[in-house]
């Protein structure tokens, strides 16, 4: 089991990808395996991102509990700025 911390963090990596590459169904399939082990083994819900110059902020339920997170920008942004340094590496690959 991943901890929660690891959970957020993966899910938020590449959360940022999708919203970028929207149609890149490999990021999608990820993210949404992140949201299911965020679901199932945390009991997260109502996700929340803001952003500012320097991180990302995460508000989520747990439970009844409301949580907060954050995240700087420069190591959620790691994976996106990859692809976009050497997108011959990363195609797209949308649902047909």
């Amino acid at each position: 089991m991943q901890s929660l911390q690891d959970a957020l963090y993966n899910w938020l990596t590449i959360k940022v990808v999708c919203d970028a590459r929207p149609d890149d169904a490999a990021a999608i399939e990820t993210r949404d395996f992140f949201e299911e082990i965020l679901a199932t083994q945390h009991h997260v819900s109502s996700i929340e991102t803001t952003t500012d110059d320097v991180m990302y902020y995460v508000s989520y339920q747990q439970g009844n509990e409301t949580k907060k997170g954050r995240y700087p920008r420069e190591l959620i942004e790691i994976m996106l700025n990859q692809i976009n340094l050497e997108p011959d590496k990363y195609k797209d690959y949308p649902n047909d």
